[in-house]
């Protein structure tokens, strides 16, 4: 992995809901150390992972290295242009996403051609979402069909009844861990889909990516990578 990240040294990245510990300086995959330059994207001017942040040159990752924030949702990126990066980040973003086809697709457009599209997921087996059943390819494109939206629902039920909160990080009781979750649009804590790695394959391919790469990594990883084919 070491030697994939160095081969985005000197380029530039967009990274989506980060930054992320995955790709930091001395990380299994250090992207911040060999990029030139990383800018980031997140839905709002407050989460709960990064708290109050603003747009504009204020994407602090690495040791001190600062990109632009934009905000934005994840499958818009209305001021993300065209063919701008050669590179995008994700890790354990995707499956908050209510359309990750969408999502993807747009990726793509942004990536200049041959670049690079980085993925790391939840591995549910080492999850709070052990107990729910895998995401089929069929499902994520009636999703993107039907042009699903943030406020999308559909998982919530699912997601409550078979969460498995002894491997949760963060426990809630059931009622706490049931208004989260019907409160998603403002939280954007709840995994719409549960991701293998034989779907994830399937879904790059759909968006026009060849995958370069892709394993299970402790340890609760799922990791792929693709690159653009146009």
């Amino acid at each position: 992995m070491i030697g994939i990240a160095y081969g985005l040294k000197n380029k530039t990245g967009l990274e989506i809901g980060g930054p992320s510990k995955f790709f930091d300086l001395k990380s299994y995959f250090p992207v911040y150390l060999f990029a030139k330059r990383i800018d980031g994207v997140n839905f709002s001017t407050e989460t709960v992972w990064e708290g109050k942040i603003e747009e504009g040159k204020n994407y602090h990752y690495g040791n001190g290295k600062t990109g632009y924030q934009f905000i934005s949702e994840a499958s818009e990126l209305e001021n993300v242009n065209n063919e701008s990066y050669d590179f995008l980040l994700s890790c354990h973003s995707l499956e908050h996403v209510a359309n990750p086809l969408k999502a993807l697709k747009r990726w793509n457009e942004v990536l200049k051609v041959n670049g690079r599209i980085i993925l790391v997921l939840p591995d549910k087996e080492y999850t709070f979402d052990a107990n729910r059943p895998y995401t089929s390819f069929e499902h994520l494109l009636e999703d993107y069909e039907n042009k699903t939206t943030e406020n999308d629902a559909t998982h919530f039920d699912e997601v409550i009844k078979l969460h498995k909160s002894s491997k949760d990080p963060n426990p809630q009781t059931p009622g706490d861990f049931a208004k989260r979750v019907e409160n998603n649009y403002a939280f954007r804590s709840v995994h719409h889909h549960v991701f293998s790695l034989d779907v994830l394959e399937k879904m790059l391919q759909h968006c026009n990516f060849k995958v370069i790469y892709k394993q299970k990594a402790s340890p609760f990883h799922l990791i792929i990578i693709g690159e653009k084919t146009r």
